[in-house]
């Protein structure tokens, strides 16, 4: 397979409708706080909005869905909180695997989740054979993952696979070695909750990422909030290190299409 561009090597068309979208779920323990409810409930909702999340990028025409589930820092929540995502997760795995393959969805997870145990690791690998086929949308699932962690895996993948060239290693020749090598970067990144800042999510692949914030909590985050996050995009003039003259001058010549390559 030929891999994907690199935003800072040359620039990559642009569409109305972004190819891939990457989620920062944030806001499941405050939405059940304001309920009165304890956060276990939130993340239930939150898993709850991930299956219509997805089902509305389907929809949408998305072709790539990336969640982040668990950073390598969420080990710092308390141990209680750590022992119910672990089961939220296992539960997830073995239950939506079959209605994600019914729905043509191939399924993908990256990170580290060994320390998840044995048993999430065997469900993991299954859910992902049994989709592996798929032509539809590609949903990626972060899971004890963090961009530091990711360069650093990389980047020891590459130095193991032979002597070092005298001239340094490219960009072209880490790239393969990082998770999520088989999808484009993304065009759009959405955080719910508030909060504006990337906690160490994707740090390589976020270079030209669009990055929409929203104070709208994860289980509130329905089909209007993804569609106001598509068109906020649309607006957005990509320019890739370019001038806004140079992109005018493209859309002139391509008659007036938002594609910039």
């Amino acid at each position: 397979m030929k891999p994907f561009a690199s935003s800072t090597r040359e620039i990559p068309p642009a569409h109305d409708i972004p190819r891939h979208i990457a989620v920062i779920m944030d806001g499941n323990g405050r939405w059940a706080k304001k309920r009165y409810l304890p956060r276990v409930a939130g993340h239930k909702q939150g898993v709850e909005r991930v299956r219509r999340v997805t089902r509305a990028c389907t929809d949408r025409g998305i072709e790539y869905l990336t969640l982040f589930a668990f950073s390598s820092e969420n080990w710092r929540r308390p141990a209680e909180e750590v022992s119910t995502l672990r089961q939220l997760f296992m539960a997830a795995l073995e239950q939506e695997a079959e209605r994600l393959h019914q729905n043509k969805v191939r399924l993908k997870i990256i990170g580290d989740i060994a320390p998840f145990g044995a048993r999430v690791v065997e469900l993991a690998q299954r859910a992902q054979e049994l989709t592996s086929t798929n032509s539809g949308l590609t949903l990626t699932i972060a899971a004890n993952y963090g961009g530091r962690w990711d360069l650093m895996q990389a980047l020891a993948k590459l130095v193991r696979s032979g002597p070092a060239p005298a001239e340094g290693y490219t960009e072209e020749q880490l790239a393969p070695h990082l998770a999520l090598n088989y999808a484009p970067e993304p065009d759009l990144f959405i955080r719910t909750g508030g909060e504006q800042r990337i906690s160490n999510f994707l740090l390589w692949q976020l270079a030209y990422t669009e990055l929409y914030f929203t104070p709208t909590l994860w289980p509130d985050f329905d089909a209007k909030q993804l569609d106001a996050a598509i068109a906020w995009y649309r607006e957005r003039e990509r320019r890739f290190g370019q001038t806004s003259e140079q992109l005018e001058k493209t859309r002139r010549e391509t008659g007036g299409r938002r594609r910039i390559a």
